[in-house]
């Protein structure tokens, strides 16, 4: 933890790269916690989905993240931490990305929409 945020730490997006990336299989799993339309318009190539409201609506985490150490990320990292929390106190091994999708964009990394093509970040 984090002396200076109660709760489960953060990491800066090259971290969260090195523990999610295409290269990393079998690790962390990159949880989008966007909205739909959000996660339309554009998202990490190998991020899963599951919003926010669906998680505090109680719904489970999509089998692919089951289990599995999580980086959460969202748009620019306010409910990427309200999730990280929600997911930490069901058990859950979890950090949040600082900065979200936004710097993860301006960082230069991938970003494609549901169709697999390039995406933007909303």
């Amino acid at each position: 933890m984090n002396v200076f945020h109660p709760g489960p730490d953060r990491v800066a997006i090259a971290e969260a790269v090195e523990r999610t990336g295409p290269d990393t299989a079998g690790q962390a799993v990159l949880l989008d916690v966007r909205e739909a339309l959000e996660w339309q318009m554009g998202h990490a190539p190998w991020a899963v989905h599951a919003p926010l409201s669906a998680l505090v609506a109680g719904s489970p985490l999509p089998p692919e993240a089951q289990g599995r150490p999580l980086v959460v990320i969202c748009r620019s990292g306010g409910r990427s931490q309200k999730a990280a929390e929600l997911l930490a106190e069901l058990g859950a091994q979890v950090v949040d990305v600082i900065g979200g999708m936004q710097e993860w964009s301006q960082a230069g990394l991938p970003v494609v929409d549901e169709r697999g093509e390039d995406g933007t970040v909303a």
